[in-house]
């Protein structure tokens, strides 16, 4: 692939898009797609296991891939992270370590590693820069994943600084859109409000009013988190392809937060949900505040375009539309 730092991508470079199931990868690949990129490879997890190192040597070898988004993880919310957090740190480690390592045997020109907001410290200043990493303790209840991603992101400086490989990677804020999680047991808080609130106000005689058995949510509702619609992080991620080199991740997101109990009220409205809403104190919260400075990301061009209301509303259309 003939190509440099500024210039657009080719479009009949091969992409492999790893994750291309999940939420952030099926996204990404919807918008390369649209974009005109003709070469986007994916596999399933039936069908290779990212963890296999042999296996992903053997993918690597057989398609030599141009450019590759790492887009596959092990990811939860509060509860999956406190209560599996080997399996998280572990999981990641191995997906991400196989995924550069191979790129970087075979040549690829290109790659973006997609890590999360959860890497830096719990109490940093707000909103938080890129600069804030490894500058303080970590939030407990997902630590281990956070240690994963940030190990994913020294991996892409090594490289970086051992090869010259013009490797990048992205700290996008909570994601959330068609495709998301809503099992329960491991959702993020969004999807799970958007499922919980639902059952309930389906699961009532009055269900057609919208009145409902009250709905119990964990925490507070005090913590402020950021929300970005994973159309508006495919969009971005293509531009930090084309467009940054920089050994420094770089943040993703809105620049606006709301706090949970907002949030709460928000999802309860777009479903037609007007029962009570009570909080569980006794469950974690979690950081206090996590919004990230996107200044960076800006200066690229880049702005997030999708409403956080605009964008319940057509995931939980989505939602329903899965039956």
């Amino acid at each position: 692939m003939k190509w440099r730092v500024g210039e657009p991508l080719p479009r009949d470079a091969v992409v492999h898009v790893a994750g291309h199931r999940g939420l952030v990868g099926s996204a990404v690949w919807r918008h390369l797609e649209a974009q005109g990129f003709s070469n986007l490879i994916g596999v399933s997890s039936r069908e290779l296991d990212l963890r296999d190192r042999s296996g992903v040597d053997a993918f690597y070898d057989d398609t030599r891939p141009d450019v590759v988004v790492i887009a596959a993880a092990k990811v939860g919310g509060i509860l999956a992270n406190s209560t599996y957090p080997a399996d998280f740190l572990s999981d990641n480690v191995r997906i991400q370590t196989n995924l550069l390592d191979a790129a970087a045997r075979v040549g690829s020109q290109r790659v973006l590693f997609l890590g999360s907001s959860c890497i830096y410290p719990k109490l940093a200043p707000q909103p938080i820069r890129e600069d804030s990493l490894l500058t303080g303790p970590l939030e407990p209840t997902n630590d281990a994943y956070a240690i994963a991603k940030i190990a994913g992101v020294l991996h892409v400086q090594a490289l970086r600084r051992q090869h010259g490989l013009h490797y990048i990677s992205a700290m996008p804020t909570n994601l959330y859109g068609p495709g998301d999680n809503f099992d329960l047991q491991s959702s993020h808080v969004l999807p799970a409000m958007i499922r919980r609130f639902h059952e309930a106000k389906e699961s009532t005689p009055e269900a057609s009013t919208g009145r409902a058995a009250k709905v119990t949510l964990w925490g507070t509702g005090a913590p402020r988190r950021e929300f970005l619609h994973v159309d508006d992080l495919a969009v971005a991620v293509l531009t930090l392809l084309e467009r940054y080199d920089d050994p420094a991740p770089i943040n993703v997101g809105v620049g606006e937060d709301v706090t949970i109990k907002q949030l709460a009220q928000l999802v309860a409205d777009v479903v037609g949900f007007t029962g009570e809403t009570e909080w569980d104190s006794s469950k974690p919260d979690g950081t206090p505040r996590k919004l990230l400075d996107v200044s960076r990301i800006h200066d690229l061009g880049w702005t997030a375009q999708i409403g956080l209301r605009e964008g319940i509303a057509s995931t939980f259309e989505w939602f329903r539309a899965q039956g």
